[in-house]
């Protein structure tokens, strides 16, 4: 709906949504403070800054692009957002300067230190930034010669046209790096990273037949996945760092009837999944915090739309207990947090307090 109404407007969608959000709560944060930096760091992505002491090893530096990635995960951007200037500059000059397999491993931990770029400005909704960090993450891509991670930088791309709105450019997109798996994948004898890769390519299709109200060919797309999970043994997988596997195919499928307004089938298929009656099923402690916040925060919104105003607030405090990054910044948490403030004669303390720390004036 934000996107159709940006649309008929003329308008960004960060015009309705009001991000990037700044504010006390912000401010405490300090999530903010690294985006100056980020943004010169992008501009000078292949002349990168002289630096005092040489870079420090590969392997090291490869260890903390594999923390970063953690954080990223699991939505934790204010201990993230320091660490990415100084990484992206050791990693290009370990990169420009060096060959063979040194050079092509370099880009390769440069194109996923990007693409935490990328998630911290998405999120904040810095989108300017977050659209040239994925060129940063296409340019390393290509330059550490893995197709997988090829794919991987094309697929945020779709993501990003998907957000925009752009639905027949991402659809195309997306069909098209099938097709190139297939190619690059003969006899479709997959490993398990190029089935991780596959499987978010389809939700990432269920996910924008969704928004285009098409809910055969989403439902079709979901079906696919789990067939796609299956053959990788039916468990949870981070490569590539899709998050892709039996959890997060049922967080697509509640995500994509949200998406369709169809908030009744979505609640119901939570208690049908529930491990016990008069439940619902969540997604398990070891999921990654972008995604089983995500999760909440959807549902959220669809227990507001039921009515169920005690379940939508107990489901934004359950995202914010597992990612509170995630949740202070996301439009959809100001959102349902403001219908329940206005819908509420008399707020309790909590509720409240959950506004003010959301950047919500409640006055």
């Amino acid at each position: 709906m934000v996107l159709a109404l940006a649309k008929a407007l003329h308008f960004g969608v960060e015009v309705l949504t009001g991000q990037p959000y700044y504010g006390e709560p912000e401010a405490e944060d300090g999530v903010h403070a690294v985006i100056p930096e980020l943004r010169r760091i992008m501009l000078c992505y292949d002349t990168p800054d002289e630096l005092d002491v040489a870079p420090r090893a590969l392997p090291v530096l490869a260890s903390e692009v594999d923390q970063i990635a953690a954080l990223r995960r699991d939505a934790r951007y204010a201990p993230m957002g320091p660490l990415l200037a100084p990484i992206i500059t050791e990693l290009t000059h370990v990169a420009l300067s060096t060959q063979g397999d040194e050079e092509r491993t370099a880009f390769w931990h440069l194109a996923r230190a990007y693409r935490a770029v990328n998630s911290l400005a998405h999120k904040l909704g810095h989108h300017d930034l977050s659209t040239a960090s994925l060129e940063r993450v296409r340019w390393a891509a290509d330059r550490s010669r893995d197709p997988l991670m090829q794919v991987t930088a094309a697929y945020l791309v779709a993501g990003a046209m998907l957000r925009q709105g752009a639905y027949s450019s991402a659809r195309r997109k997306l069909l098209a790096l099938r097709r190139e798996l297939e190619r690059i994948q003969p006899e479709r004898s997959y490993s398990d990273d190029a089935l991780a890769v596959d499987g978010a390519l389809l939700l990432k299709l269920a996910v924008l037949e969704a928004r285009e109200n098409n809910p055969d060919r989403a439902g079709d797309y979901l079906r696919e996945a789990e067939q796609v999970a299956r053959m990788a043994g039916n468990r949870d997988s981070l490569a590539y760092e899709m998050s892709f596997g039996p959890t997060n195919i049922r967080i697509h499928e509640v995500h994509a009837m949200i998406d369709m307004g169809d908030t009744e089938q979505a609640l119901a298929r939570l208690r049908e999944w529930a491990p016990s009656s008069g439940g619902e099923w969540m997604p398990p402690a070891a999921t990654v915090g972008e995604r089983s916040s995500h999760h909440f925060i959807d549902v959220a919104s669809a227990k507001l739309a039921a009515g169920d105003r005690p379940g939508a607030f107990a489901d934004l405090q359950r995202a914010r207990r597992v990612a509170p990054n995630h949740v202070r910044f996301h439009p959809s948490v100001r959102e349902t947090t403001s219908a329940l403030l206005r819908l509420e004669t008399h707020p309790s303390n909590e509720l409240t307090a959950f506004g003010s720390w959301a950047g919500l004036t409640t006055a």
